[in-house]
Formats: C-alpha cells, structure tokens, sequence
C-alpha cells in the first residue's frame, strides 16, 4: 500500500517543486513530507486561494528514490539542479544547494539560491529548516502543471486538496489507487507548463 500527501503550493517558482532537468525532486521546504514519504508513495501540491489556483493540481509525483543532500550533490544526474543565478529562470531555480562543509561535516553549506539572502550569503533560517531532514525525494514518473493545472476531483467522496499549511496524508488504498488512475488518464508525463511565479 502507498500513500498519498497533498499540500499547496504557495510559491510556484520551479523551485520547490524543481520539475526540470529530467526529473521533479523536492529538496527544500516540507521536512514533514520528505521525512515520511517512502519510495512508491505520491506527493501532490495544489494550487493557492490567494492566486485563484485552489483546487488545481500544480503536480504530481511518484517517489522513486530518495538520497540525502551529499547524495544529492554529488550525483551527476543532478549537477544541472545546482542554480546558476545568472543564467535563465529554469538554471537559477535549480534546488540542488546543500553539502556538508569539508571542515565540519554536521555543518550543512548553502550555495547562492533562491533560499539564500539576496545578497548570495546563506540564509541560516531557511538553511536549518530545510536540512531539518536530510532527505531530497526524487521522480522521474511525474507530472507538472505549474500554473495551467486541471481541477481536482474528490475521490471516493473525499477532497484530497489541503486548505492550510502544512499537508494531508491518504492512507486508504482506494483513495490512493483512485488518484493515481485519475492522474494517469490524462497520458501525460514531465514538465508540461511554466511555474505559475515564472
């Protein structure tokens, strides 16, 4: 059995989600999920009231492997995550920004981000609350909307889209079973629209 989180998206900038390169990984943001999600389990985000989205799916991703950061850092697959703050949108929104310093390997680094201080100096807030959970979930069986999301249905009755922070965990197969039949009929997969904030 799988289960089902859903949360809302409140900053869609490619960022958390990163559905590009290849593959939607999540990062940075909602320790909470990365810590409790497990290889076959999907995670949705949703669309915002404030932006007119609620309701509407932004993405959908099936966790196919999860790492730590270091993982993460060092494996070349992602090395076109790391941002680059001075080339297009999709490269400085790359989420691949943590590594342990050589010097001190409990000490996590941040690299220029979208998480850091505008000046490119880590942001030690965001930095703690990120690595809170050393986990990056990472899928290359995923759908993203961004902005352009169709509207979500309930699924035995039930409305899988949170409406406050934090997330919903589905733990009933036929919720689980239903949400995946649904997103699959669309017969579509990756980055299939821009992020609502690009």
């Amino acid at each position: 059995m799988n289960t089902l989180f859903s949360y809302i998206v409140k900053v869609d900038s490619g960022f958390a989600p990163n559905p590009f390169h290849g593959y939607c990984t999540l990062a940075t943001c909602k320790p909470r999920i990365r810590k409790a999600a497990r290889i076959g389990d999907w995670v949705i985000g949703t669309g915002s009231k404030t932006r007119g989205r609620n309701g509407r799916l932004v993405y959908a991703m099936h966790v196919c492997e999860a790492m730590t950061f270091d993982e993460y850092w060092n494996d070349s697959r992602f090395r076109a995550k790391r941002p680059n703050t001075s080339s297009d949108k999709e490269d400085s929104c790359g989420d691949n920004i943590y590594y342990r310093d050589p010097k001190w390997p409990r000490r996590f680094c941040q690299v220029p981000s979208y998480h850091s201080c505008p000046d490119g100096r880590q942001d030690y807030e965001k930095l703690e609350r990120d690595t809170k959970e050393d986990k990056v979930l990472i899928s290359d069986d995923f759908v993203y909307w961004g902005g352009d999301g169709p509207v979500i249905p309930e699924f035995s009755g039930i409305n899988v889209c949170h409406t406050t922070q934090h997330h919903k965990r589905f733990d009933d197969n036929a919720i689980v079973m239903d949400f995946i039949a649904w997103v699959r009929s669309f017969d579509a997969s990756g980055c299939l629209g821009k992020p609502l904030d690009f």
